[in-house]
């Protein structure tokens, strides 16, 4: 039997799973618990697709980067690089103190060190049609990949691409070992660098990990990182029952907030219930998502400009927030780039003028009195958010119909340009402003791409192409502003609102941060007494 399952059945013993009068006890303090209603489908960086797979992979593995919880870039395997004048070569130095977790593969001293090779072997990885990763596409712009040494790592790239930090923030590019990963003997062994490592998981059931005490990081005072002992994850799938866990205090986080007890959970106006204030806090965060209506810009008869501001104008977003949201969400007085990304403006455009709005909108009544027949196409998921929208144009005398497909047919229709009037939402693939504005990037049409508008702007076309070129992260935020202030002048889309995420914890828990991509951090977090 492998070290690793001994370390596994002690843990299982120990915290009561299996009986045992004798099993040696353990600092409740020290053991983290959540919940999960999806499921891990895989361990493997390469397999980071979902939420849940994100969030284990970012305790067990790291790469040569990574964001703080402000979504800067900052060194992890990696403690410095270069980019060459071209924004085409980027060389990175590595820290060689890193280890990876403590394995018998790798011979009498149990673990080594972090080098250049092991990154090119986790890129090869993601490429390999064998392995068939989902991560493949972070890589799609890379020229190639090489070791100039042990400590240094040189990537080029085919064309410069400023936000390709970001994608190498991404758990997809986390950095493996050959030894195990490409050992079938070992396939169940999930070996990294991060601050936990694993111990047990029975698929669907328990997910069991331990502090890893090789981790490189240390707090202000010295001491060492992680401060927590193990994480317990359990995998029950329906989300009521994981609120009981949450309120009896069986689990110490929850993630989501469901319908189903939304309401006693959280106040219309969307704070914490006062009957539960005693023993849960409530973290609101920026979540990198804009939700939006998008006008068709090439039909035979568009919507008119004047006419798309009126019906920016006539929609009071906070009271969509408010009574649709419980308050979870920000209204979207900005542009298309959403709250918590560098590059977002808390005003542009219009804002609410719900008389403003109907003396526009009364400029385009025809002869006859009619108004421009307009029909608002949604899933039935989104369906009050559009009729909000209908009622609040009602108000300005402007009847919408809406009309509610399945998200098949939506899909189809938006990429298709079948539709001319359709609720849509983008949620950022990697945390950088250009993977937004690029849903306005006129080569980047659909089908072909995501410009579901077909805006066509060549002064934006030529900053998206300028924002290439430019690798110092501030002088691209002010082109990216400029980018978004050139979309909201012509109002291909309407932002309603940018989304944000709700975090429940125990009062006991400390430390924890979140951030807008919503990815779970435990290197900080540490436990009081209750």
């Amino acid at each position: 039997m492998k070290p690793i399952v001994y370390f596994s059945l002690f843990f299982l013993i120990s915290i009561g799973l299996l009986s045992c009068d004798n099993a040696p006890a353990i600092d409740e303090n020290k053991v983290f618990r959540l919940n999960r209603y999806e499921n891990v489908s895989s361990l493997d960086p390469a397999f980071a697709r979902s939420k849940s797979n994100n969030w284990m992979s970012n305790l067990l593995y790291t790469g040569l980067v990574n964001f703080d919880k402000d979504l800067n870039i900052i060194p992890e395997v990696a403690k410095s690089w270069d980019i060459s004048e071209d924004g085409k070569t980027y060389t990175f130095y590595l820290n060689q103190d890193i280890y990876f977790h403590p394995h018998p593969a790798f011979g009498a001293d149990s673990t080594r060190t972090v080098i250049a090779k092991d990154f090119v072997y986790s890129f090869n990885r993601l490429k390999d049609p064998n392995i068939g990763s989902s991560g493949g596409f972070v890589l799609n712009n890379v020229e190639g990949y090489k070791a100039l040494n042990d400590s240094t790592l040189q990537i080029t790239l085919k064309s410069p691409f400023p936000p390709f930090l970001g994608l190498l923030c991404m758990k997809y590019c986390s950095v493996v070992p050959e030894e195990i990963f490409n050992n079938q003997k070992y396939k169940n062994d999930y070996i990294g660098t991060g601050p936990f490592k694993f111990q047990y998981w029975e698929d669907n059931v328990k997910l069991v990990l331990k502090r890893n005490d090789l981790f490189y990081k240390k707090d202000e005072k010295g001491k060492q990182l992680p401060y927590l002992e193990y994480v317990s994850i359990q995998f029950l799938p329906e989300k009521h029952s994981e609120f009981l866990e949450l309120i009896q205090g069986k689990i110490d986080m929850m993630s989501s907030l469901d319908p189903s007890y939304k309401d006693e959970l959280i106040t219309a106006r969307g704070v914490l219930s006062p009957k539960y204030q005693e023993d849960l806090v409530m973290i609101k965060a920026p979540y990198l998502n804009t939700e939006y209506l998008t006008f068709l810009m090439d039909q035979n008869q568009p919507v008119p400009l004047e006419l798309r501001k009126a019906i920016n104008m006539a929609i009071d977003k906070s009271k969509m927030i408010q009574f649709l949201r419980n308050n979870i969400g920000f209204p979207a007085h900005g542009g298309f780039i959403p709250k918590g990304l560098p590059g977002h403006q808390e005003s542009l455009g219009d804002g609410y003028n719900p008389q403003a709005a109907k003396q526009l909108i009364e400029n385009y009544r025809n002869d006859n009195g009619e108004l421009p027949r307009l029909s608002l196409v949604t899933t039935q998921e989104y369906a009050d958010i559009c009729e909000f929208v209908q009622s609040e144009l009602n108000k300005v005398s402007f009847p919408i119909q809406v009309n509610v497909v399945d998200p098949g047919t939506l899909r189809d229709g938006k990429a298709n340009g079948k539709f001319g009037f359709f609720r849509a939402n983008w949620g950022a693939d990697y945390p950088d402003a250009e993977n937004f504005l690029s849903l306005f990037y006129s080569e980047n049409f659909a089908p072909n791409g995501p410009n579901y508008s077909h805006f066509k702007n060549q002064e934006f076309d030529a900053l998206y192409q300028k924002s290439l070129q430019i690798n110092h992260q501030e002088e691209r935020k002010l082109i990216y502003q400029k980018m978004d202030s050139l979309v909201m002048n012509e109002m291909p889309v309407i932002p309603t609102f940018y989304d944000q995420s709700t975090t429940f914890l125990r009062k006991n828990i400390k430390g924890f941060n979140n951030s807008a991509i919503d990815m779970l951090d435990l290197t900080r977090v540490y436990k009081t007494k209750d």
